[in-house]
């Protein structure tokens, strides 16, 4: 029986594969994309030319159709989403950026931006006919107040979470922003948990346990997921303008909270009662720079080897992170590692579908992405072949034990230098995002493999409580030769068993904090300009949607040059002028995204003489000016964003005369 069904699951698979070949788009072609799909494809569901499905939510009916609700406001039901001829039907329209969806008693509910609406056709004409609001909450008509979900709890509740404004930073304008809340079916209205800045994904595990991830941004050092129970305040501070209300949780005022503790979020919460450390961390631009939805691996092996972890897509790098969590001490704790990339538009949504595939609801429009679409829906098929991977990272009081996928070479897993473990952390505090904070490098001083080679277990010298631990291990293969898919893990320490950590410190090993010289930033202007100054003053500022407000600027030849950049935007960017080529500013920011803990504190340019001139990084509401002497050589030069991520569509024109 087995046999059969191998046969029919490779039928399936290749069946899909040949689908997803007749499709316009093509993932982007790069190493790593290729060697993901020998395990997991990526597969186009078409869509109708007249369809914008910018995808807000993603629900199945008990028919197995798919439902789909729009940032544009409208809700479809997709009949046999994964064949190559699926048919479209417009449920419902003119809702207010629905960005959830839920199906339950024959209807669908949604997070509308000011109320938590259900739909249902009452008379089964295809359409909905009865649009009943469950609940409304105030608006202030902040383009930044979105409102995600519904996900129904154990009980039939309904979490939803509220987005925070925005006014040169995250604010609170109106009741509840900020906030996860509860609402019952009959409209009962719990607030639950605050803190949050732009909670777009949660989840709930089979234990009832409720976790949200975040993205960068003010109070926020980087993106995380947090467990959240009742009464917790996840760190943003402007939620805490409502805890005077009665319904609230909460007690804490935002004067409770200090601008700049000079404190990781883990030691500031020993401070503050109610205040939550993150589960896990993602570190900004290596492991994606917008998380959104979590999905947990229900499909009983049938999606590969990772049963009951999370999945975390990430809008802005279009692609999927995979989480191994588990409980020490009563606190919830993980790892998590890269999975899969190469997605045609920014993920917000995923859901398993009737087959154990996983559909991918997508949208970029004003938001950005490195997959270039403005939407789409896309499947991850598990081929049937197993990948190489950590499978499981998990703490001990003196060092971590690591799972495999399959069994390791034992002498190269024995030998210490095939593995790289480093300790670093974030500060939390009311400016935007963090650099990278008191990084360490750790000593392996014992391997042991265990007689199955599916382990080892690793005896750390330098771990630290409230710290990201990184491991990296290259050249580690499988007994039959394989190298590990991804070679990288980010384990959040809160916890360790028995609640004593026995990892020896590294005396000595920390370094004060150094200030790296890029003398291709020159941020004064040089002595030797005279009074006369720059011959041309030039500003470019930021739009919504990873651009400038420029798509060309003109100088001419060897003139000397001061040019401001003006970040109107709510995200980090920076300038980089680089040499001549159409492929040049892809390349120098593929470079960048490869900088790795290295990148903050580089600003994320790589040492490249195909870099010119460029700023440092540059926050929200701020500016930073360059000086320069333009290019003695006529041509088209090219500004970048070379921020992970944005250089795929954060370019302009510098055209030298």
């Amino acid at each position: 029986m087995k046999f059969i069904s191998k046969i029919i699951f490779t039928f399936t698979v290749l069946l899909i594969s040949k689908t997803s070949m007749s499709q316009k788009h093509k993932v982007v072609n790069n190493k790593q994309v290729q060697k993901e799909s020998e395990y997991y494809k990526i597969v186009d569901v078409p869509i109708p030319k007249d369809v914008k499905l910018e995808v807000g939510g993603l629900a199945l009916t008990d028919k197995n159709q798919l439902g789909v609700s729009t940032r544009r406001g409208e809700v479809w039901i997709i009949d046999k989403p994964t064949s190559s001829n699926p048919n479209y039907h417009l449920y419902a329209r003119g809702l207010h950026e629905s960005l959830g969806l839920a199906y339950k008693n024959n209807g669908f509910y949604l997070a509308q931006r000011g109320e938590l609406t259900r739909l249902e056709d009452k008379n089964h004409d295809g359409t909905a006919d009865v649009f009943k609001t469950i609940y409304s909450w105030p608006l202030s008509g902040n383009y930044h107040e979105y409102s995600y979900g519904p996900k129904f709890d154990k009980n039939g509740d309904m979490i939803l979470t509220l987005n925070v404004g925005w006014q040169g930073g995250g604010v609170s304008l109106v009741k509840w922003r900020g906030w996860m809340v509860k609402i019952s079916p009959d409209g009962k209205f719990t607030p639950y948990a605050a803190g949050l800045r732009s909670p777009a994904g949660f989840g709930i595990n089979s234990e009832g346990a409720i976790f949200y991830t975040e993205n960068q941004g003010d109070w926020v050092g980087s993106g995380r997921m947090t467990h959240l129970e009742y009464g917790d305040f996840a760190g943003h501070v402007e939620s805490l303008n409502w805890t005077n209300d009665p319904l609230s949780p909460l007690k804490l005022k935002p004067n409770d909270i200090l601008e700049d503790s000079g404190m990781s979020l883990y030691d500031y919460a020993k401070r503050i009662k109610g205040l939550k450390a993150p589960a896990v961390w993602f570190p900004h631009t290596i492991l994606g720079i917008s998380t959104s939805d979590i999905l947990y691996d229900t499909t009983n092996g049938n999606f590969g080897p990772f049963e009951g972890q999370q999945f975390v897509g990430d809008q802005g790098h279009s692609k999927i992170m995979r989480v191994y969590m588990e409980k020490v001490n009563g606190v919830y704790q993980g790892a998590a590692f890269p999975f899969a990339e190469g997605f045609s538009s920014g993920i917000l949504r995923m859901i398993w579908g009737n087959n154990n595939n996983m559909f991918v609801g997508m949208t970029s429009r004003g938001w950005a992405s490195t997959g270039k679409k403005q939407f789409g829906l896309q499947q991850l098929v598990w081929t049937g072949k197993t990948p190489f991977e950590i499978k499981t990272m998990k703490a001990l009081d003196d060092g971590f034990l690591l799972e495999f996928t399959k069994p390791v070479n034992k002498k190269m897993a024995e030998d210490l230098s095939s593995y790289q473990m480093t300790t670093f952390t974030y500060k939390y505090h009311k400016t935007y995002g963090s650099p990278i904070e008191d990084q360490q490098k750790c000593m392996v001083h014992m391997a042991k493999v265990s007689e199955d080679g599916m382990s080892v277990k690793l005896m750390i010298h330098g771990m630290r409580l409230g710290f990201i631990h990184q491991i990296e291990i290259p050249k580690l293969t499988s007994k039959t030769g394989e190298l590990l898919l991804h070679n990288k893990g980010y384990y959040t320490l809160n916890q360790v068993p028995g609640g004593e950590l026995k990892s020896p410190q590294m005396m000595g090993s920390h370094k004060p904090k150094k200030t790296i010289h890029q003398p291709k930033r020159i941020t004064t202007m040089p002595s030797d300009w005279g009074e006369h100054g720059a011959d041309e003053k030039l500003v470019v500022g930021t739009v919504p949607g990873l651009k400038y407000d420029v798509k060309e600027l003109t100088i001419e030849r060897s003139s000397k040059i001061q040019l401001t950049l003006n970040n109107n935007d709510d995200m980090l960017h920076n300038l980089v002028i680089t040499k001549q080529g159409e492929q040049v500013p892809i390349k120098v920011g593929e470079l960048a995204q490869n900088l790795g803990l290295k990148g903050p504190e580089l600003n994320y340019v790589p040492n490249s003489d195909m870099v010119l001139f460029h700023t440092g990084i540059v926050g929200p509401e701020s500016a930073e000016t360059i000086y320069f002497n333009a290019p003695k050589e006529p041509g088209v030069y090219w500004m970048v964003c070379t921020f992970p991520g944005h250089s795929y569509s954060m370019r302009a024109k510098l055209i030298v005369k």
